[in-house]
């Protein structure tokens, strides 16, 4: 008999959905909080029970927080507002803040055996290029840059506050950023990849990102609710790559031409300007904006290494997972099939 029930938020995401999949195929069973009406529900695993439902919403949490007596409930908390430029709003905040600390509550109150929540790298103060950025103690939203890392931030400390006022067994994951195959939202990696083998993308940036492979992510998060320390930030990252390590890979994989210009950031800036406008003006987001510059020019050197001592993290190579999205993309038929070359 199973005693234990994963309760998990933003099941039909996709990091969600990566991790519903591994927990099914380890044996757990998994109640997934959805959104009434969201599009990608579909994606939940069949073998899930669905919860309708959202996190501001205490009578529908209530309901996914009920369980037979007798039962242990584990939580995996990550559902939230993802934005991509610095802007802040008051739903990014009550979603990505007033959410966590109602999950939180119902922690408290049902007496879970463990919570786990997703941050952000996003979440921990940048240092100088050359150093190494690693766990903090603690965390603090004037420290950090746009809306998003500012909720993440403040929502971790939330987080902290309560395993020290209570008692409260959880850990908390960052992930640097995710990609991988099964986007059905076809987020900004999956989309980079479209355009250029569209030949849509005629240039890159200078810079750098920081990217851990969804599937992954998915593992050590399942891991962690077993072996992270109550309190405890565990990074999740890998190693840093640039708009040309992904031009290469993607013409290596798709036969498609390579992109082989790369402008400075201060150029990138100028046109920046210009996109971002136009973006304004259509309502549709745009891969070059002033944000995603300033993530790339950051320090993006993260160390995984506690998660790989506690948690047995072990990040595939880049290249492995810029090899599966593309087969991902093109069964999926947003991309033609290789060519050979």
């Amino acid at each position: 008999m199973n005693n234990t029930t994963y309760l998990l938020t933003g099941a039909a995401g996709f990091l969600g959905s990566n991790i519903s999949r591994t927990l099914i195929s380890q044996g757990k069973a998994v109640r997934a909080l959805v959104l009434p009406n969201d599009p990608a529900a579909s994606q939940v695993p069949s073998e899930a029970e669905v919860v309708l439902g959202n996190l501001l919403d205490i009578e529908s949490l209530e309901k996914f927080f009920t369980v037979d007596a007798g039962v242990d409930i584990i939580v995996i908390h990550c559902a939230s507002m993802v934005i991509i430029t610095d802007e802040f709003s008051q739903k990014l905040h009550d979603i990505n803040v007033g959410g966590t600390r109602n999950i939180l509550d119902m922690c408290l109150e049902h007496k879970v055996k463990k919570l786990v929540y997703v941050s952000s790298t996003s979440a921990i103060p940048e240092l100088p290029h050359g150093q190494k950025i690693q766990e903090v103690s603690r965390y603090d939203p004037e420290k950090v840059i746009g809306g998003y890392a500012k909720t993440k931030a403040e929502a971790s400390q939330l987080v902290v506050d309560t395993v020290e006022k209570t008692g409260l067994d959880a850990s908390i994951i960052f992930p640097s950023g995710i990609f991988g195959p099964n986007d059905y939202a076809y987020g900004f990696y999956a989309n980079a990849i479209i355009d250029i083998v569209a030949e849509k993308m005629p240039a890159g940036m200078a810079g750098s990102f920081n990217v851990v492979d969804v599937r992954d992510l998915a593992e050590s998060i399942v891991a962690c609710a077993e072996k992270g320390r109550k309190g405890e930030g565990y990074i999740l990252s890998n190693d840093i790559v640039t708009f040309d390590d992904i031009f290469r890979l993607v013409a290596k994989y798709t036969g498609a031409k390579r992109v082989k210009t790369i402008l400075p950031l201060p150029l990138a800036r100028f046109f920046a300007f210009f996109t971002e406008l136009y973006g304004k003006i259509t309502k549709k987001p745009m891969l070059l904006t002033n944000f995603i510059l300033f993530n790339l020019a950051r320090n993006n050197t993260f160390s995984s290494e506690k998660a790989r001592k506690e948690l047995g993290y072990n990040p595939r190579p880049f290249e492995e997972t810029i090899r599966d999205t593309v087969n991902w993309l093109v069964s999926e038929g947003k991309i033609n099939p290789p060519q050979k070359q």
